[in-house]
């Protein structure tokens, strides 16, 4: 299904770079929200459409998005309908009918944290529900003063230190599951306090971090990047978290590449995340990177081909080793995809 989206996109098209490279998309989305909006459809053959751009995409890994919960039943059960629902994605894709990708290889899910030991039975339905694709969960922290930004699953101030929140993060730890640590910038440190506190969790950041570039932030571009750079470089020092590179597709950083009547291509978009991406390399070290596509969430800035471009000419002077770390092999490994 063609959408205005992909007639946008269509104005600048790429061959894809270096097309044999084996790719892990470690974070994408489906839902289907055609009901409040437009175009609102993103599922299988949407994805499958997107990954058809000359890239070579051996598996994802769908990180939730409050898809499909479950209508009856328990109310902290209710998100478990979402790993119900892209379980049946998943073994749709691995009928081999729909291409070589391992579709959605892994899931995370979400569950509520705050709900103390009481989580571990939400946490072990999600396992049941997806015949051994779970990884763990994300529960979103993104809090910050300025009205101005949208909250996702809107978390109170000072979630990460919350004492029920850290008893449900002991379920992680017993359970062998992993956190999506989904926060804005200015929250770094205190993932670095929880993710001390938590040695043995495999924690990953999502979309560096967050970094604001709206509202009041909008003109504090430099105070925005050295404040980050601060965190990140804290953080490096927790050997147990891992860093996706991506998101730069969302309005949050302040960029307009949506709002353009054609959309950039795959160099000016290399040449503004360069900086960011780099200093997490930089820190981490590439087997602690992964690059993502944060699919559909940034399209609507650029599409699929071009994003997987514009990494492959920020990682151009890595060697190949490296860009294996970077564009697969930490993927796989965190997600234990093999």
């Amino acid at each position: 299904m063609t959408t205005d989206l992909d007639t946008w996109h269509a104005q600048t098209t790429e061959e894809a770079i270096e097309p044999d490279l084996p790719i892990c998309d470690p974070h994408h989305h489906f839902w289907d929200r055609s009901e409040i909006r437009p175009g609102g459809r993103y599922m299988l053959d949407e994805l499958l459409s997107d990954i058809d751009s000359g890239h070579n995409i051996t598996e994802t890994v769908f990180v939730e998005c409050s898809s499909m919960y479950r209508k009856d039943g328990p109310e902290a059960m209710s998100p478990v309908g979402e790993t119900e629902f892209v379980q049946g994605i998943a073994a749709m894709s691995a009928s081999g009918q729909y291409g070589d990708t391992r579709v959605a290889a892994g899931i995370v899910g979400y569950a509520d944290l705050t709900l103390g030991d009481a989580v571990e039975d939400v946490l072990l339905e999600h396992r049941a529900a997806s015949r051994d694709r779970f990884r763990g969960i994300r529960h979103a922290a993104v809090w910050d003063a300025d009205p101005a930004l949208t909250r996702y699953k809107n978390p109170p101030h000072g979630l990460m230190a919350d004492a029920s929140f850290r008893q449900g993060f002991k379920a992680l730890d017993r359970l062998d599951m992993s956190f999506e640590a989904w926060l804005y910038h200015p929250q770094l440190t205190e993932l670095a306090d929880l993710a001390r506190a938590f040695p043995g969790v495999p924690i990953i950041l999502n979309h560096i971090g967050g970094p604001i570039g709206m509202g009041s932030y909008s003109s504090r571009h430099e105070e925005v990047f050295e404040s980050w750079k601060t965190g990140i470089t804290e953080l490096s020092g927790c050997g147990n978290v891992v860093v996706k590179l991506g998101g730069f597709g969302m309005p949050l950083g302040g960029r307009d590449w949506h709002e353009r009547s054609a959309p950039p291509g795959s160099e000016e978009i290399a040449e503004v995340m360069a900086p960011w991406y780099l200093h997490c390399i930089e820190e981490f070290g590439s087997d602690r990177c992964m690059f993502e596509s944060n699919f559909p969430v940034d399209k609507q800035s650029v599409s699929y081909g071009v994003l997987w471009n514009a990494f492959k000419r920020i990682a151009s002077g890595f060697t190949s080793s490296e860009k294996d770390a970077l564009f697969r092999g930490t993927a796989v490994r965190t997600y234990w995809l093999e």
